[in-house]
């Protein structure tokens, strides 16, 4: 039986969901604890030419959620740009993908299958098929912003780990 474009995708997102508002959550209470001023979180930046903690979880929500948004639409495009949003507010963007996705409908989902789907960027355009933009665009920048963001919490010293991240696993024969 072939998985479904549901199945491959949205209880992925929602599994790396949970494990970063895990982590968020680890993060806000490391900082309460220690002194660390949360708004510096928000504007770390692992190297100077590298995007910030902000668009780091902007990106999680766009790659998730946002992705499933594009599919209905048959387009997807860079995230907008978000100003202003402080840590909380960056930790209700990750609650917000997660209600998002658990409120889809796995039969609405499954019938983008085979749908036409194209990422553009002003000009720029790249054909896929729904499927292959799931597996090969989107998850894996999906994955790439959770794990920046899961780093730029571990540099500033919050005590997480690999099964912090990982959220809860779907388990069983």
């Amino acid at each position: 039986m072939a998985t479904s474009l549901y199945d491959m995708s949205v209880p992925s997102y929602l599994q790396l969901l949970g494990g970063m508002a895990n982590v968020m959550q680890k993060g806000a209470d490391y900082c309460a604890e220690n002194g660390v001023d949360l708004a510096d979180i928000v504007a770390t930046r692992l190297r100077d030419d590298m995007a910030p903690f902000t668009f780091q979880i902007v990106s999680i929500k766009h790659h998730s959620l946002g992705a499933m948004e594009g599919l209905d639409r048959g387009e997807f495009n860079p995230p907008p740009s978000v100003q202003g949003l402080d840590y909380a507010g960056l930790q209700g963007l990750v609650s917000e993908a997660i209600a998002g996705l658990e409120a889809l409908d796995k039969g609405v989902v499954d019938a983008y299958a085979g749908k036409d789907m194209y990422f553009r960027m002003g000009d720029f355009e790249i054909p896929f098929t729904a499927e292959n933009f799931v597996t090969s665009f989107s998850l894996p920048n999906f994955y790439f912003h959770a794990t920046t963001a899961y780093d730029m919490l571990r540099m500033a010293g919050v005590p997480i780990g690999k099964m912090d991240y990982l959220g809860q696993m779907r388990v069983g024969n």
